[in-house]
């Protein structure tokens, strides 16, 4: 009777111990379920992140090619300030003959037009500074910031550029040259990515300037920003 006893006591522990897992295995079972459904469902939101994401990309790299085109049309549009054509003729926008009553003022400003004319821009750029900074009320003078601009667009120096277009129209906002000036800035600004700058001159030609052909162009400019 008394080994009969240790027997007993360990048939009953072990069917203890199967109850309790048949009892526990429900839970295990609907635990895991809830587990696959989760990842299911994360996976899903992941494929549609990613979706998403892709058509995201497909859609600036679309407005990205369409920038560049423009890009590449205002450079075209700005060829008659950034070089000569190859018949050797002056370009419509040249800067053009213009005399003053000091000669000194008149050889200078000569100077770097011709400088100009010929394509050597960083030379151009030189001498305009110089005049701008030798003959600052000069009738002139706005010719010379203008075409400075214009020199340091050429030669790439699209943050000099910037400034002095915008420095012209500060100062001289009522000159001819004022629209096209702010055209040649937004042209700047595109190249070094400032869209938000772009943007702002782009606006300030169509909202300053609204009856120039720099209007139109700035509106259709307006359109890829």
């Amino acid at each position: 009777m008394q080994a009969f006893i240790p027997r007993l006591g360990t048939a009953f522990t072990a069917g203890l111990t199967i109850a309790l897992a048949l009892a526990t295995a429900p839970a295990h079972a609907f635990s895991d379920d809830e587990a696959r459904r989760a990842i299911l469902e994360l996976r899903t939101q992941i494929k549609q992140i990613n979706e998403q994401n892709q058509q995201a990309r497909l859609q600036l790299a679309d407005q990205i090619d369409m920038l560049r085109h423009e890009l590449a049309s205002m450079r075209g549009q700005l060829e008659h300030l950034t070089r000569r054509p190859p018949t050797g003729n002056q370009p419509e926008n040249a800067p053009q003959d213009r005399q003053t009553a000091d000669p000194q003022e008149q050889a200078a400003y000569q100077a770097a037009a011709d400088q100009y004319r010929s394509g050597k821009y960083k030379e151009a750029a030189t001498a305009f500074a110089a005049f701008t900074q030798a003959y600052p009320d000069s009738e002139l003078s706005g010719d010379a910031r203008f075409y400075l601009g214009s020199s340091q667009y050429a030669t790439r120096d699209f943050k000099g550029s910037v400034q002095t277009m915008q420095d012209l129209v500060k100062t001289r906002p009522q000159d001819p040259r004022a629209p096209d000036a702010l055209l040649v800035a937004a042209a700047s600004q595109i190249e070094i990515n400032d869209l938000a700058g772009a943007k702002a001159s782009l606006q300030r030609i169509i909202k300053d300037y609204p009856n120039t052909s720099a209007a139109e162009t700035a509106k259709s400019r307006m359109k890829l920003l």
